[in-house]
């Protein structure tokens, strides 16, 4: 063991040394003239307009834009709860371009969502619209052979990564681990924004990611999401926002990246673009039909349009870690904080990670210590939905401080929710592969799994990061939209977890609509993901005077907090009843305990989060 453990050090050092190293001039120079020679140049589009089709979404913003004056700013909002709307919508943008695209995430996934819009991106490159694709080195791509057919795919399309490891666009699990001991806060500071922006006039922004479970396309696990599409003067605020993480020393083009550069140097030239390969092609080609279906976009999506006056769109500066003093580097996360602060008599969250920054908890405490303190209704996971189980534990630990001191009324969401399950029938269409696909092919688009938790999600940590077992079969949903609305007068909608990550480490964006017709419209779709038919409610547990005290020792301990009867449980609504808050007086004759972690089957992951909670709250910071 101890040997082991000694050549593992030898290891970690020996990849400080040599990756730490950035690619030398003489090489990126080399790399750049080939990828110059091997360049793709051919249009297929001779028109001023570059062959756009008609876009009654990007038409929309125009027309806000031109009414708009700086006083009074004119802007088209469409809230996109809907996965196959958000889809399409973006399909319909990409298509629509006539100048510009500008592309940033935090996953993109080679799967069917994420082939999908890169491929529509490279033929909107060569019909002559301007695309670039910012994407975060940990969890996008991956692949340097995919990398370096990229970087020649078109003159027209350029990719960049954010904050890569060791300048590599592909982490080893080692390189992880070598990246938290030698450099934590740079390496842990992850680019979180997901911004689509078309001609500098309309924008997609929220929680979406470029991968299946974003889309309710994946067969096992898909997450219940939000995006808000934005037209008019807020666009510009995107394209600027965007302009500078573009220009930041984070964002690293293809060629210096260290394995990218040598497939380059030792490729044999240009590899031509395969055409993607999709595990469900009757779905692909459905959206894109929808995307050019005039009747389908007027009822998905212009029809949920509202024309509005003031739209903000925030963004934290890149690499906020390096600058926290700058009071710039935070913009998002400390507008969100002054929101909830001016709160009056209602704050409704949805996140999927109950896990408040130090900062955050005090804001709440405030507003719960006032003579008549708003109700703040929260939104969040359950053991049986999350995909981030030790991001879990710490919330689970910390329940009597949501519900005594900060005055939450806590919803978990169930992991077979009917209403998402009703909502994204259409996206999940088609789920079954063609017998052609199954096999080695199916498992390995199974195996795959995405997550937002940052150090907690390494493609060589998947299998852990994987959901706790359930007692039943099919299609789980997991919570992943993050949304605000305070005293149905604005809305937010972005990236932001309202956690210690989101506050700290990773950069964040999203927009504020000052209507109170879209915070009623947010407010709804909020309130019905904690219905009794998709969410349990969290409230205090019935228990004896002694086991309370014993459970309020523990919970006060920074680590062994082992006590198994927590100072609050999960609750079902029961058969006949009418739904009712937890500070009812007929709460409990209504509702049944349905214990701690409903719906789980016994597993190591329930140990891991008893263990997590007792030991884990030293944690909390980097959650």
């Amino acid at each position: 063991m101890i040997q082991r453990w000694i050549a593992f050090s030898i290891l970690l050092v020996a990849i400080l040394v040599s990756s730490g190293c950035s690619v030398s001039p003489t090489r990126i120079h080399r790399a750049d003239a080939i990828v110059a020679a091997d360049m793709q140049h051919p249009l297929d589009c001779d028109r001023a307009d570059h062959c756009a089709i008609d876009s009654p979404l990007l038409d929309a913003a125009h027309d806000a834009l031109a009414s708009s004056t700086e006083a009074q700013p004119v802007h088209a909002v469409t809230l996109l709860n809907d996965s196959e709307a958000a889809m399409v919508a973006r399909l319909n943008l990409i298509r629509a371009a006539q100048h510009s695209i500008d592309v940033q995430t935090y996953i993109w996934d080679q799967d069917d969502a994420g082939q999908l819009v890169l491929n529509e991106l490279l033929k909107a490159a060569r019909r002559g619209v301007k695309v670039r694709i910012l994407a975060d080195q940990l969890f996008s791509f991956g692949d340097p052979a995919l990398l370096n057919r990229l970087a020649s795919a078109h003159e027209n399309l350029e990719v960049r990564l954010y904050n890569p490891t060791f300048h590599e666009a592909q982490t080893s699990a080692v390189e992880f681990t070598a990246g938290i001991v030698c450099c934590f806060r740079k390496f842990n500071q992850r680019m979180h924004n997901k911004l689509l922006l078309v001609d500098n006039a309309i924008g997609i922004t929220g929680g979406r990611n470029y991968q299946d479970r974003y889309f309710d396309w994946d067969a096992d696990f898909d997450y219940v999401d939000r995006d808000v599409m934005v037209g008019g003067p807020a666009a510009l605020a995107m394209a600027a926002s965007f302009e500078t993480f573009w220009k930041h020393k984070r964002s690293t083009p293809l060629t210096h990246l260290r394995d990218v550069n040598r497939r380059i140097l030792d490729g044999d030239g240009a590899q031509p673009w395969p055409p993607p390969h999709y595990a469900h092609p009757q779905r692909v080609a459905r959206v894109l039909d929808e995307a050019e279906d005039g009747e389908w976009l007027d009822d998905a999506l212009v029809s949920e349009t509202l024309r509005t006056g003031r739209v903000d769109y925030f963004s934290d500066l890149p690499a906020k870690t390096e600058q926290p003093q700058q009071h710039d580097a935070r913009e998002f996360t400390a507008h969100v904080m002054r929101l909830v602060g001016a709160a009056k008599h209602e704050v409704v969250m949805q996140t999927p990670y109950l896990v408040l920054s130090q900062r955050a908890q005090d804001i709440f405490a405030n507003l719960h210590q006032r003579e008549t303190p708003p109700r703040i209704i929260v939104s969040t996971n359950s053991l049986a939905s999350t995909d981030a189980f030790a991001v879990y534990a710490i919330s689970y630990k910390h329940r009597k401080r949501y519900l005594k001191d900060l005055g939450f009324e806590i919803y978990e969401m169930k992991p077979r929710a009917a209403g998402p399950a009703d909502d994204n029938a259409e996206a999940s269409a088609d789920d079954a592969p063609p017998p052609a696909e199954q096999g080695e092919h199916g498992k390995a688009a199974r195996r795959r799994i995405g997550t937002e938790r940052g150090l907690l999600g390494s493609r060589s940590q998947a299998r852990r990061n994987r959901p706790a077992p359930l007692t039943g079969e099919g299609r789980r949903f997991g919570l992943h939209a993050k949304s605000l609305v305070v005293d149905d007068d604005f809305a937010m909608v972005g990236s932001h977890n309202f956690d210690p990550r989101s506050d700290h480490y990773n950069t964040e964006a999203g927009v504020i609509v000052y209507d109170a017709r879209f915070a009623n419209e947010l407010r709804e779709s909020i309130l019905r993901d904690t219905q009794p038919e998709n969410a349990w409610v969290v409230a205090p547990r019935q228990q004896s005077s002694l086991s309370l005290a014993i459970g309020n020792i523990s919970a006060s301990l920074p680590i062994f907090d082992l006590w198994p009867y927590r100072y609050a449980t999960s609750y079902e609504l029961k058969a006949g009843c009418t739904p009712m808050r937890p500070s009812d007086p007929a709460f409990f004759s209504c509702y049944t305990p349905v214990g701690d972690f409903p719906d789980v089957a016994s597993s190591p992951k329930l140990i891991y989060t008893r263990l997590i909670t007792a030991f884990g709250s030293s944690a909390m910071g980097v959650l």
